[in-house]
Formats: C-alpha cells, sequence, structure tokens
C-alpha cells in the first residue's frame, strides 16, 4: 500500500523559512517523480516543485530561487525547503506520487505577521 506522510508545516513570518518532509511507504521514490503541490482557500491546486527519478528539479515561478526540492532515498524522503516566505505562499501543502497518484494528507503553512 502507498502511502504518503506530510509534515513541517505551521506559522511562520513573513521572510521566515520552514522544511516540509513527505514520508513514504510502499514506494520507491528514487525511481519516481515526487512533487510538492499547493492549495490556499477558494483557489485550486497547483505545483510547486517536483523531482524526477533523474533529479531534474522543475520549481513554480512564483517559488522559484525561494524554495528547494530534495529527496534522501534512504529514508524515503521527500523535503521542500523553503525560504523568503511570503503571506502568499500560505495554503495547504501536499506531496505527490506521480507514478502512483498518490497524495497525502496535507500539511498547513501560514505565514503571518
Amino acid at each position: 500500500q502507498v502511502q504518503l506522510v506530510e509534515s513541517g508545516g505551521g506559522l511562520v513570518q513573513p521572510g521566515g523559512s520552514l522544511r516540509l518532509s513527505c514520508e513514504a511507504s510502499g514506494i520507491i521514490i528514487g525511481f519516481d517523480t515526487m512533487g510538492w503541490y499547493r492549495q490556499a482557500p477558494g483557489k485550486e491546486r497547483e505545483l510547486v516543485a517536483a523531482i524526477t527519478s533523474a533529479g531534474t528539479r522543475n520549481y513554480a515561478a512564483s517559488v522559484k530561487g525561494r524554495f528547494t526540492i530534495s529527496r534522501d532515498n534512504a529514508k524515503k524522503t521527500v523535503y521542500l525547503q523553503m525560504s523568503s516566505l511570503k503571506p502568499e505562499d500560505t495554503a495547504v501543502y501536499y506531496c505527490n506520487s506521480r507514478t502512483f497518484d498518490v497524495w497525502g494528507q496535507g500539511t498547513q503553512v501560514t505565514v503571518s505577521s
């Protein structure tokens, strides 16, 4: 059974940083394209960042230069390091396995002073 569990969200001030984690079970993340998505209230879910099996990274224009996606295959964990956070980054962040089309439960990120 494929399962993704996100953690690391919280409340942070503008300009601050957070690191999200997505722990996977039932899949080999190094063989998959893993992505981070987010959904803000009243908006559609959007791709934030993705990392392919070859290690190629893609980012949404709105987060490029501020967010970094990475993975630790041994720990079966995908990370999203977020820096210089802005209020518009506030959303529920989800982890996704493209091959299995599986989603985690999400973790809330709130950027506010």
